[in-house]
């Protein structure tokens, strides 16, 4: 695969030994200090030569291959000391290192984000400050390793006025739960749960860190799935399982905190959206220029470079867009319609990347041998999660408007 960039970009031909090359066309990647590129290749080499190689017997088989968890963890992504010594890692550098997970695998970016994006902000947003200086080191070490556990059987867009899981807080000064979640990623492997609950005495939403294997707490895996098969989904039963207050999230006492939490989170569904994007695109580009049709190179024919032209629009509008949004954020600016159009738009490019992808592929565009089926597939789960397009459309609307068309 190759670009002749000092002709088609106005670069020199150097610019190819960029880490993220013709998928980031606008060179975002110069955004980024040297450590951290440092630190996003060391990742890069990982995913290259432990994980790509089982990505697609496992994705059949519908297995997550534990034997990457640990090496994963130990490659110290998510605080690299290199990159602290001065503060705390710089969003772009977060966005960064989902984008490269993603443009691998979407299940090992959603695996890795369960704990460093929805944990993470969960204890960040919803922890007391005492509660966030015993367990926020743990869980930048995965010492104490978490899942976000919000969406229920019954509930998923209408969340808000639909959870149904209850809490209710017992003579001792302890809680008990009772109910329901679904689709939780990496539950399994979990150590605690961050279960959201109604208050059975005022009605609010509030939230509780659960011990996986607490009395009450039944797991099991969510069969049949036609995306993200390598991430293992669980469908989770609470039975009057009881919690301590001191396990409570002393700052989430709303759906509004919630909702905080939700804005901050949309943004690295975001990122996922776009390298699902990149690997697609770098997928079908390095198939057309080694498949031969009719006596020439796939790629040397028309139809086929305007789809790869269309699919680098995308891409680069992609990563554009929350690289932009990123920056904002870094600024302390967090607005529901900015992260909500960021899901919303990433995730329609998304669509059309990866089915433009499957086409300049033809039939092979449907088996594992490629990857791009992968992508294709796997696409469809993130287009819906962390809230679907309608949500997030009428999220953007109500901003835009200042009515509210939510239903009732």
């Amino acid at each position: 695969m190759s670009l002749d960039t000092s002709t088609a970009a106005g670069r020199p031909a150097a610019a190819q030994e960029r880490l993220y090359g013709v998928c980031d066309y606008y060179d975002a990647e110069s955004l980024l200090t040297e450590g951290e590129r440092r630190v996003l290749g060391r990742l890069r080499s990982f995913l290259d030569e432990k994980a790509r190689p089982l990505l697609a017997d496992y994705w059949e088989r519908g297995e997550f291959p534990d034997q990457l968890a640990r090496p994963l963890v130990d490659l110290d992504l998510m605080e690299p000391a290199e990159l602290t010594a001065d503060g705390p890692t710089r969003g772009i550098y977060q966005g960064f290192r989902i984008f490269e997970l993603a443009r691998t695998d979407a299940s090992l970016a959603t695996f890795y984000t369960a704990q460093a994006g929805l944990f993470r902000t969960a204890i960040r947003v919803g922890a007391s400050p005492e509660q966030q200086a015993e367990w926020m080191p743990k869980v930048i070490d995965f010492s104490l390793k978490g899942v976000f556990s919000l969406t229920e059987p019954e509930s998923g867009s209408d969340i808000a006025g639909g959870l149904s899981t209850t809490a209710r807080l017992d003579s001792d000064g302890g809680w008990v739960l009772d109910g329901a979640k679904r689709w939780i990623g990496g539950a399994a492997t979990a150590d605690v749960l961050a279960v959201f609950a109604r208050d059975v005495a005022d009605g609010q939403v509030k939230a509780f860190l659960v011990d996986r294997e607490a009395p009450g707490v039944t797991l099991e895996k969510i069969h049949g799935k036609t995306a993200l098969r390598i991430m293992q989904n669980a469908h989770i039963t609470l039975d009057g399982v009881r919690v301590p207050d001191s396990m409570r999230l002393h700052n989430v006492n709303s759906f509004r905190d919630v909702a905080a939490m939700l804005r901050a989170m949309r943004s690295d569904v975001a990122w996922i959206a776009t390298g699902i994007q990149a690997g697609a695109f770098e997928a079908a580009l390095r198939y057309v220029t080694e498949r031969q049709q009719f006596g020439r190179p796939l790629g040397s024919f028309q139809l086929v470079q305007e789809k790869l032209a269309r699919m680098l629009g995308n891409v680069t509008s992609a990563l554009s867009l929350v690289v932009r949004l990123t920056e904002q954020q870094a600024r302390g600016i967090y607005r529901d319609q900015d992260s909500a159009l960021a899901k919303m738009q990433t995730s329609l490019l998304m669509r059309e990347t990866v089915a433009l992808a499957r086409e300049v592929v033809g039939g092979n565009g449907i088996t594992l041998e490629s990857d791009v089926a992968r992508f294709h597939a796997d696409a469809e789960a993130v287009y819906s999660y962390e809230g679907t397009h309608e949500i997030n459309a009428l999220i953007v609307g109500r901003a835009l408007t200042g009515e509210s068309a939510f239903t009732r």
